[in-house]
């Protein structure tokens, strides 16, 4: 790897920081980061009122905004919807709340939230 050159872990790290800043500037309470389970990863879980966020970053030096739609494909999204239907089983505090799906693109100067970027009744 080059002088200057940031891996593509690192990268990401970077990029979740910074989304995690931009979603509580925006008034919301980080709950959980790295979200695991056996079908897939959520970057961010996040409150926004009455309202349980699970959040997808995507850090994308490289790639225009509008390529977006082939990093969070529907089997992305699938895996996503699994994960979060696993941390809801296992936080039962917030059964019943309001569910929504996310995605905060980082780019090299911006960052774009899409909110409700994709849907799913769990």
């Amino acid at each position: 790897m080059g002088r200057g050159k940031v891996n593509k872990s690192q990268r990401g790290r970077e990029g979740e920081a910074r989304a995690v800043a931009f979603v509580e500037a925006a008034g919301m309470h980080i709950v959980a980061r790295n979200v695991r389970s056996r079908g897939g990863e959520i970057d961010v879980v996040a409150l926004d009122g009455e309202t349980i966020v699970f959040i997808e970053v995507k850090t994308w030096f490289v790639y225009p905004i509008e390529e977006l739609p082939y990093g969070i494909d529907e089997k992305k999204q699938r895996r996503i919807i699994e994960t979060a239907k696993y941390f809801l089983f296992s936080h039962r505090e917030y059964s019943g709340m309001a569910v929504r799906f996310d995605v905060i693109f980082i780019g090299p100067e911006l960052i774009t939230h899409l909110t409700s970027a994709f849907m799913e009744c769990i």
